[in-house]
Formats: C-alpha cells, sequence, structure tokens
C-alpha cells in the first residue's frame, strides 16, 4: 500500500497467517530448522549471512545486476523506485511511501524496514510517540524512559545521494534494504527487533539523473537544512519529525579512493550534545571493525582504506549531520567514499558502512535511548540555568582557541518594531522544528538584555506582541544554534560559513537576556496576518513592504494582475478595499503579512510588475550558486517572468535584452561578461532609457564597471584578511528607494565578498560604519579592512539605474534581508532612483577611471580561494607538499606567519574540491601544523 507526501506513516502489507506458515515450513530444509520449531519459525534465525527469503527479490533478481561486489553499473532513479516498490510487496518487514516530489516533480521514495510486528501500523505508531515521549522529560518520567529504552527499538535513518553526482550511497542503501528485508540470519534479526531503519536512498534524483552535485535549481542541498527553501529539504525535516532518528548516515562521495568516516574534523559546534559525539566516535570504531578492504590509510596504504577526523567537520547548521545531531539528538554522520574507485567498491564499501552502524546501533540500542532521554533533559536543566554548553575539540593535536563566553541566556524575544513579516517566517520555522514560541498578551520589562549587534541595554521594554523564545524547552539547543548571535566556533578551521544567525540574517531586531522573565503570553499555534477587519469599497488595505515575505506577497498580488501603489517615503504598499477576497487574506496570513484597514483610497506610485532578464553570458555558471539562486528566488518564489539574456543579446541589441526592464547579473568569474564596446554602449543606453541593472558579487560589479555605470573600485585585500561568511553592521542611506523599508542600521552578510569604496556618482546605500559602531561576528581576520567601505550601491545613468551589491544577496535564498533589497531594487520606479543627483548619458569621469583600473584576479569565484596559515618557520615545507597538488599558490608572510592562497577559480566548496582534503591529510601526515585553514 503506497503512501503519499500528504499522509507518510505507511500501513504494512501482511500475508494471512496460514500463508506466514507455509513460508517458514517451505523454508525449514533451507535453514536446517527442525519440524519441531515449525511454529516459531517466522522468528527463528540462523548463523549464514547468505540465508535469504527466496519471496523477496535480489537486486540482482530485480534489476539484473548485483548491488556491491560484481557490480558494473549504478542504479537509475526509475530503478530505485521500482526496486522499493518491490520490495515493499515481498516483505512483511517493509513499508514504503513517498517523501517528497523533487523540483522536476520526481517522487523520492523511502522504506521503513523492521520485523513483521513493528511495521504494524499501530506498533509503529506505539514506537513513534515513545521515541517523542523521550524528546520531552517534562511529560515523561525517568520510569517510563527506562520502560521505552528497555522494550522499544531505536529509529536508525539511512540516506544517500544528496549530492546528485555522488550515488553509490544510494546504491548501497538499497542493498541495506535488501539484508534488512530477506534476511535471516541472527544479525538481521538483531537488527530489526532492536531498530527501525527509516530508507532514503537518494534525496536528489534531479541531480542524480543530470549527473549533478546540486539539485534542478542549482542548489546544494547539503547546506539548505536549517532554512529549508528546497521542497526536498523541507518535506524531509517533515518526515524526520515524524521519524525522530537516534542515528543518521548521510553517504557521500568525495575526490580520490579512500574512504572517510568520523571521528570529525574539527570544529564540531558547542551545542551538539557530549552523547551524541561519544556515539559518532563509538560508531567509528564499529566502522573500522567492519570496514574490510586495506584498512586503516597510511602513507604506504593510500586506496581503498579508510581516515577520520580530516576535512569533514561538524559545525554548520545546514549540514545533513549538524542538523540531525543539533536539532533531534541523533548520532549525524556523514560518509564519504572516494568517486576514483570502481563502483562495486565504492557501493560495497558504502554498505560495509552502513551495516556496521546498524550493527553498533542495534548492540547498543538501550544505552542509546537512555542517553537519549538524558539529552533532552539536560537540554531543559541548561536552558532553565541560561546555561551554553563549551566548546570542544575531538581531534588529539587540536586546542579550544575560542571558548564560549560565560555568559547566560534565557530567552530570546523577536521585536515586532519592523520586518513583521520575517519576524513571523521566523517563528515558523522555529516551530517546524518544535520549538515552543509565545506571543506577548502584554509588555515586559527586561532588566538587562543584549541586542543583537554587540550591544547592551537595560530596563528594555518588550512590547505586546512581540514572541519569546524561552530556553527552558527540549528544543534549548537548536534554539541556541540557529538564533544565537555568534556560533562560537572554537577552532580556526572553515569549510562552510562562520555565521547563520537567523535574526541577522532576517536584520529582525532581537534581543537575548539571563534574566528571568515570564511575560503573560499565548503560545503560537498558527501563522498570523491578514486583516482584522472589512472596510468597505472606496478604502484601501495597506502593509509594510519591509521583508522577504511581504516582497513574496506583493510579486504574488502583481502577478495576479491587481494593482498596487506604493509610498516612497514609507514603503508601505497599498490596494483598494474592493481587490480583498478571502482567498487574498489567507494568502497574506500564510505570509505573515498584516493588511491594515482604511477608509481612505490607496496612494502612492504605482508599481510595475519588472520583466527580468538574467544573464547566462560569458562567466556564469548556470548550474549553481548565484544564478540558480536567481532563478529559484525570482522565477519560482516571487513568480515572476525570467528570460534568459546571453553576451551575444546585448552585443547585439536583441530583444530578448531590449525588451526587459530589468537585468539581472549573478556573480561569476568574468569581470567585462564578454561586452564589447558596443554592447557595454547599449548596456549604458538601456538603462539611461529607464532600464534597471541588478548586479551582484564580483561579476555583478565588475561588469558594471568594465561598462562605465559605477565609480566604485576595489580595495585590494591584504595577505591574511579573512572574512569567513561573518555578519557586519551597516548605515543605511534612505535617499535610495533600494533601502526602503529597511532600518538606518542594518546587518549585512559577508563572505569573503569584494570590497569596494565608495561612490562619488550615486547613493551608498549600504556602508560600513568607520567609527566604534562597526561590529561583527563569526571569524574574521582584517575586518576594519571594511570601515568605511560601502556594501550596496545605487547609481543613476539617465531615467534608470545600476544597483550593485558587493555581496550576494541571494545566497542560498537564506539571506533574507539581502532578498528585500534586491525586491526593492526591482520595483524601484525608473526616473526616481536618485533624486536630485546629476544624470548623463555619457560615461562619467570618475566612472571612465574606475572602468580603466584592472579587474582583480578571479581567485576564489562565487565562493572563495582556499587559504592555509602557517608558521613562517614551515612555509618551504608547507610549499613543498602544496607543490605536489598545484604550482598557482601564492604565499604571503605577516608576522611570523605564512598565509598560502590556493586559487580557487571555480569556486569549489571544499567537499566537492578535487584535491584539498588529501591536500589538508599530507600536510599533517607531514608533521605541518595548521594555523588556520579556510575553505
Amino acid at each position: 500500500m503506497r503512501k503519499s507526501l500528504a499522509s507518510r506513516r505507511p500501513a504494512p502489507r501482511r500475508l494471512a497467517a496460514g500463508a506466514a506458515v507455509a513460508l517458514a515450513a517451505s523454508l525449514l530444509p533451507l535453514l536446517n530448522v527442525s519440524a519441531a520449531q515449525a511454529t516459531t519459525a517466522a522468528s527463528a534465525c540462523v548463523p549464514d549471512p547468505s540465508a535469504h527469503l527466496d519471496s523477496v527479490p535480489s537486486p540482482e533478481a530485480a534489476l539484473g545486476i548485483p548491488l556491491g561486489v560484481g557490480q558494473q553499473r549504478l542504479v537509475t532513479s526509475d530503478e530505485i523506485r521500482s526496486y522499493l516498490t518491490t520490495v515493499d510487496a515481498a516483505s512483511d518487514r517493509v513499508v514504503t511511501g513517498t517523501m517528497a516530489t523533487s523540483v522536476l516533480g520526481q517522487a523520492l521514495p523511502y522504506a521503513i524496514v523492521s520485523n513483521e510486528q513493528h511495521v504494524k501500523p499501530a506498533e509503529l505508531d506505539a514506537i513513534v510517540e515513545g521515541i517523542k515521549d523521550l524528546r520531552d522529560p517534562r511529560i515523561t518520567s525517568p520510569a517510563k524512559a527506562a520502560g521505552i529504552a528497555q522494550r522499544g527499538p531505536a529509529i536508525v535513518w539511512v540516506t544517500g545521494n544528496v549530492h546528485g553526482g555522488e550515488k553509490s550511497g544510494a546504491d548501497a542503501a538499497l542493498k541495506t534494504l535488501y539484508e534488512l528485508a530477506a534476511g535471516l540470519s541472527c544479525d538481521v534479526q538483531k537488527r530489526n527487533q532492536e531498530l527501525v531503519t527509516v530508507i532514503v536512498p537518494t534525496q536528489n534524483p534531479d541531480g542524480r539523473d543530470a549527473n549533478r552535485r546540486q539539485n534542478e535549481f542549482g542548489f546544494d542541498l547539503n547546506r539548505d537544512w536549517f532554512s529549508r527553501t528546497q521542497p526536498e529539504t523541507d518535506a524531509k525535516l517533515e518526515m524526520l519529525r515524524e521519524y525522530p532518528p537516534q542515528v543518521y548516515i548521510d553517504a557521500h562521495e568525495m575526490g580520490g579512493r579512500e574512504y572517510f568516516f568520523p571521528p570529525n574534523a574539527d570544529p564540531i559546534h558547542h551545542e551538539i550534545s557530549g552523547e551524541v559525539v561519544d556515539w559518532i566516535n563509538r560508531i567509528g570504531e564499529a566502522n573500522k571493525a567492519g570496514f574490510g578492504y586495506n584498512g586503516a590509510c597510511s602513507a604506504t596504504v593510500t586506496t581503498e582504506c579508510y581516515f577520520n577526523y580530516d576535512t569533514y567537520d561538524l559545525f554548520f547548521m545546514g549540514y545533513g549531520d549538524t542538523v540531525p545531531a543539533t536539532g533531534f539528538g541523533a548520532a549525524g554522520m556523514t560518509f564519504e567514499k572516494g568517486s576514483s574507485s570502481a563502483i562495486e567498491d565504492r557501493v560495497q564499501q558504502q554498505f560495509n558502512t552502513q551495516w556496521a552502524t546498524l550493527g553498533w546501533a542495534s548492540a547498543n540500542k538501550r544505552e542509546v535511548l537512555n542517553s537519549y532521554y538524558k539529552i533532552w533533559k539536560d537540554a531543559l536543566a541548561e536552558g532553565a540555568a541560561g546555561t551554553l554548553q563549551p566548546n570542544e575539540v575531538v581531534q588529539p593535536t587540536n586546542e579550544v582557541q575560542f571558548p564560549v563566553p560565560d555568559s547566560n541566556i534565557k530567552s530570546y524575544f523577536l521585536l515586532p518594531d519592523r520586518q513583521l513579516a520575517d519576524v513571523r517566517a521566523l517563528v515558523e520555522r522555529l516551530r517546524k522544528m518544535d520549538v515552543e514560541v509565545y506571543e506577548l498578551k502584554e509588555s515586559v520589562t527586561v532588566p538587562t538584555a543584549k541586542v543583537f549587534g554587540g550591544r547592551s541595554a537595560t530596563n528594555v521594554v518588550v512590547p505586546e506582541g512581540a514572541y519569546w523564545i524561552k530556553m527552558n524547552q527540549p528544543q534549548k539547543h537548536w534554539i541556541q544554534a540557529t538564533l544565537g548571535e555568534d556560533p562560537y566556533t572554537p577552532f580556526p578551521y572553515f569549510y562552510d560559513v562562520s555565521s547563520w544567525s537567523n535574526p541577522l540574517l532576517m536584520g529582525i531586531n532581537t534581543i537575548s537576556t539571563g534574566d528571568e522573565v515570564n511575560p503573560r503570553a499565548n503560545r503560537v499555534k498558527e501563522n498570523k496576518g491578514g486583516t482584522s477587519s472589512i472596510v468597505p469599497d472606496g478604502g484601501s488595505y495597506t502593509w509594510k513592504l519591509d521583508s522577504a515575505s511581504a516582497a513574496k506577497f506583493t510579486f504574488e498580488l502583481l502577478g495576479k494582475g491587481i494593482p498596487l501603489l506604493r509610498d516612497l517615503n514609507t514603503g508601505v504598499v497599498g490596494m483598494r478595499s474592493a481587490r480583498l477576497t478571502p482567498k487574498l487574506d489567507k494568502l497574506a496570513a500564510s505570509y505573515g503579512v498584516t493588511l491594515h484597514p482604511s477608509k481612505l483610497p490607496p496612494s502612492g506610485t504605482k508599481l510595475t510588475r519588472p520583466d527580468v532578464g538574467l544573464f547566462a553570458g560569458t562567466g556564469i555558471s548556470t548550474t549553481s550558486g548565484s544564478y540558480g539562486e536567481a532563478r529559484y528566488v525570482l522565477g519560482d518564489q516571487w513568480g515572476l517572468d525570467v528570460t534568459t539574456v546571453t553576451t551575444a543579446d546585448i552585443n547585439n541589441n536583441s530583444s530578448r535584452f531590449t525588451d526587459r526592464s530589468t537585468l539581472l547579473v549573478p556573480d561569476g568569474s568574468n569581470a567585462t561578461g564578454g561586452l564589447t564596446a558596443t554592447g557595454q554602449a547599449n548596456l549604458r543606453a538601456w538603462i539611461s532609457a529607464g532600464g534597471t541593472y541588478v548586479g551582484l558579487r564580483n561579476q555583478g560589479t565588475r561588469m558594471a564597471r568594465a561598462a562605465g555605470l559605477t565609480s566604485t573600485t576595489e580595495v585590494t585585500k591584504p595577505a591574511g584578511y579573512t572574512m569567513v561568511g561573518s555578519h557586519l553592521r551597516v548605515d543605511v542611506d534612505h535617499s535610495s528607494p533600494v533601502a526602503l523599508g529597511r532600518p538606518a542600521e542594518d546587518f549585512e552578510f559577508n563572505n569573503g565578498d569584494s570590497v569596494l569604496r565608495p561612490s562619488t556618482t550615486g547613493v551608498n546605500v549600504l556602508t560600513y560604519p568607520s567609527d566604534d559602531r562597526f561590529w561583527h561576528n563569526g571569524y574574521t581576520v582584517g575586518e576594519d579592512l571594511l570601515k568605511g567601505t560601502v556594501a550596496l550601491v545605487d547609481e543613476p545613468t539617465g531615467a534608470g539605474h545600476a544597483v550593485l551589491f558587493a555581496f550576494n544577496p541571494l545566497f542560498r535564498a537564506y539571506n533574507e534581508s539581502g532578498l528585500h533589497l534586491v525586491a526593492n531594487a526591482l520595483l524601484a520606479p525608473a526616473g526616481t532612483a536618485t533624486a536630485g543627483l546629476r544624470r548623463t548619458d555619457a560615461v562619467d569621469p570618475a566612472r571612465a577611471a574606475a572602468a580603466a583600473a584592472p579587474a582583480p584576479e578571479n581567485l576564489g569565484g562565487q565562493w572563495r580561494p582556499i587559504t592555509i596559515e602557517v608558521a613562517a618557520a614551515d612555509q618551504a615545507r608547507a610549499q613543498a607538499v602544496i607543490g605536489k597538488y598545484t604550482g598557482d599558490a601564492r604565499a604571503s608572510v605577516v608576522g611570523d606567519s605564512t598565509f598560502l592562497v590556493v586559487p580557487n577559480p571555480d569556486g569549489l566548496q571544499s567537499d566537492e574540491h578535487p584535491y584539498l582534503g588529501d591536500l589538508v591529510r599530507d600536510l599533517r601526515t607531514s608533521g605541518i601544523g595548521m594555523r588556520s585553514l579556510i575553505g
């Protein structure tokens, strides 16, 4: 019986009792089970691991190929779905369903496998409810928890193929499914008795079919976990809430012919519990014992071997190991197999680690469930005391360099004074991870508060309508990991970003406190928004377009042809009251947008739905990163018409370019985009006639500069300068409509972006303060370079303008404050971009001088270059090691450190880089200590 996404809890197939007895009896000769045991044959087991039920088709019988040893080709997405259906139909131990639907409409199937009793609907429901009871010690006594741990099975997830081109984990998961569904050995019986195993072979079928890391929108699904922007991720997290794991395997591939499983590399996020880290490390020992092949890698053993610690951390809250670990209390683990190995070795090694992990989990089930209860009990105690967990390291040679500050946090408050729709979006994001959020019924005074942005305040009056998240609840770890102003990295090794604080990403007003507060508040049960009263015809409904959520609502109305007006002083949008329907009111509520009723008609400047051209010319990758983010946000989320515009379209002034009202140039690797002098003149003329150019990060700003559209120039970054995905305070200039709805001080996300001198010909919309208000979080070195520089510029040309972001405002579609700024740029009416400033069709001398400056070298693409810091005394040895991999590394000495920069022009992240992992291990093996590593 197949279950849809709307109803995932599966109902198992059952054999009739007589049929089950007959089947068991037919197997007695094969299993050497005596006739006297016939009545218990269904639960009997044998020592032979090769004994299987004939009634369950093997992979070789169903697919025509063995999985693992002897396998010559990989399984297709269709074959994955087909095999799950086949096994479900044949095995009483299995139920299946559809977890999600991909961007292209493919089903993401899952299988739940255990013993015949556990997968009965009522029994499965009881097992799941028992696990959920362990997650809330407020309602579950220690005695009840001990009973659940003794009697009930644990839940283990086995997932693969989150990166579409990394396929062996999915094939191995099918092999694991077969063994659990058909195996007759005592090892299988033990696993099925003590565990419920959820198997999701492929998390990214679109990427699998395209042999591409990313999904159809170009998103890396292993960076999407806390934000859940993509349908594949969002549905997976909902199913994780239904079947909370204690162990979670995320099977990947990497370069080379080695295999990685934990212990992890540092850093590990401080809010991941000690129990989880202990389980992960002990599972690593079990995997060592079960790996086979050539055992541990060494100086002489470099293929079909395993290694630990290096490369793969447990820090960023977007990974398929950190989120299960922090949000679900599971042993979340990344397994990585070298993709250069033969298919049979890749699949077999993935199976060996999956099987060994299941073996460890089944052998230690009772201990795991007892400790699982303790994780949530400790979280409650820590939350009540306002205690943050300390930083720790696991690699034997590392030491904590940056401890978690000695400060208490007992509550967070999300203030409703601005960006209210995004505040509510964050509330919904938290609630979808089982965080309890309350809305204040009346104001409360907080004696001492920390205001996001590094400030403190006393006697802060938190108003009615604010949202309160108390830390004294089971999800304390997740709250701190996603709301915290700083993640407090213990050790300067980074493979991703060092800040993802959700309030900072949204730019919402947030405070924390260590005080005991008990405001009068109601627990939030649903999103809030829409209108509170009906206005007769002739009136209006207005809303603040000051957030990404409000922007999405506004674009949706424009797409429905509803006339809208915007006040260019306040940013408020209005529509005639007659246009509001119950369906639109419900839509507003779903986005958290409050509609304010008024008896007056709407007023302001008419908003026009933009017709967007998305540049896909020279230097732009159309399968990943910035281009895909733009296609997803503007096309899928905002419902805008998005037309691909090429270099040739601009050079030839084709209608594909000239008919657009907006041209968005995503980040890429070419400073001119391939535009000729004629093409650059065409671009200037198009803007002068009223077009809007939106340029993102490196290529977006450099292309504009080369075309004579800006007077900004880039500051050369000195050796050692480091900005690892951090947040910084910026001042906002509201003389540009791009700034409408943003606060006077905002926050901007910087990931090693271009450093721009202020414009002398436009509005410097976002500027880093040069005084003592300058603030940052995350991991930075040499950050004072940014003081007085700009992050966003609005440059006029004739009736149009060029809006240039030094950063990527669409980064992973979770930088909500950036999304709102892009929406403002798209909606800014022609001829009003820079009121009071001089307009000219000619190239301003300052812009011409900027265009004549040489373009900076493309060292990091859409990401960052690799930067390795070693002691200056180790420079020669480090260069010798690096020289085995590349001849392009650059060395700079700062004090007693040498910074070795390896260009990364394709913008590859660490876990997809062809040799970074091997290089890091080689440096360690050579005894060269790394003071910092930025991948």
